[in-house]
């Protein structure tokens, strides 16, 4: 009897054992399935996150309180510049050649030159630079201490909004065009084949156009303008005196002559022609037109059957006698 009731607590023992153990064996399961389930949804967020990261900037701003980590996202600005400049220089040529070195070492291109001189002999050339518009500032900056700067005009034009409504013109229409060639495959009739074609060359030459436009603005934002006058320095002169002596009067006299009988030259000059027509004429009426002309008769004294009427004589003058007015 002793025997049996040693054996009873010995088996209690072992089995309060085992029971622990399958409890602590569940718990520890149980950790790990949540440990994994929770590693797993913290990195399907971090997935979502990357995936999106303004939606995961918004949930931790609104639902946690905490600070968003990447900042949004600035629409990039698109802006024209030109700039003219005009620089007094002491050799155009070789002003001229550093301005084209500047340029193309910037990564531009030198476009329309041009070079004259003016009424003083003095040479002058206008070219056009285009560069990189991250380096805009320092061509313009060697353009400008490269002479005595004249003048100067910059520009910049903000097109950003012209380049946004582009893009979006040019996806619409490429999604109109790509419907119309899907209605084309899609069709059975000549008579809509026919419809669907003009419509087809409408909106594709619509999409031309609306490509040069943005290759346009693209080049134009990409690099910025830059329009360059060179003149030489002019010599400075001696000075002289201004007060005029009595040789300047006399150069100045002898030139207003001078001047006068240049003047009346040119005024014969211009009535000659109308002189030699007017002699001519006249020559002909005198030699060969009035000698032909028929001589008018001399006016005959008046007579009747008793004889030639007497002459009418002067009344006597008052104070004279009838004899001295016979005598006279």
């Amino acid at each position: 009897m002793r025997a049996r009731r040693s054996v009873r607590p010995v088996q209690a023992l072992a089995g309060l054992l085992l029971a622990a153990g399958l409890v602590l064996t569940g718990c520890t399961g149980a950790g790990d399935d949540s440990g994994s389930s929770s590693g797993d949804s913290d990195a399907a967020k971090s997935q979502a996150r990357e995936a999106a990261p303004g939606a995961a900037a918004a949930e931790d701003a609104g639902g946690g309180g905490r600070q968003a980590t990447t900042a949004p996202t600035l629409p990039t600005s698109h802006i024209i510049r030109t700039a003219e400049l005009t620089v007094q220089v002491k050799d155009v040529p070789k002003a001229l050649a550093a301005a084209r070195t500047s340029t193309e070492n910037a990564g531009g291109y030198v476009g329309k030159e041009s070079t004259f001189r003016d009424e003083g002999g003095a040479e002058e050339t206008q070219v056009t630079l285009r560069v990189p518009v991250d380096r805009y500032a320092d061509v313009l900056a060697e353009l400008e201490g490269s002479g005595k700067l004249l003048e100067r005009t910059a520009k910049a034009q903000d097109v950003t909004e012209q380049v946004v409504d582009v893009e979006s013109r040019i996806k619409t229409q490429r999604a109109s065009v790509a419907r119309i060639r899907e209605l084309m495959d899609q069709a059975t009739r000549l008579s809509d084949v026919v419809t669907l074609e003009g419509e087809l060359s409408t909106r594709q030459a619509d999409l031309e156009a609306l490509l040069a436009r943005q290759a346009s603005l693209k080049d134009r934002t990409s690099l910025a303008t830059i329009t360059l006058s060179l003149s030489e320095k002019p010599v400075a002169k001696a000075a002289e005196d201004d007060d005029p002596g009595v040789l300047d009067a006399l150069a100045g006299g002898w030139g207003a002559f001078v001047s006068m009988l240049r003047w009346i030259v040119v005024a014969l000059a211009a009535v000659l022609p109308f002189a030699a027509v007017l002699a001519l004429i006249l020559l002909i009426w005198l030699r060969w037109v009035r000698p032909r002309l028929p001589r008018r008769p001399a006016p005959a004294g008046a007579s009747t059957a008793l004889g030639p009427l007497p002459t009418a004589r002067p009344a006597p003058r008052p104070g004279r006698t009838e004899e001295q007015g016979e005598q006279d």
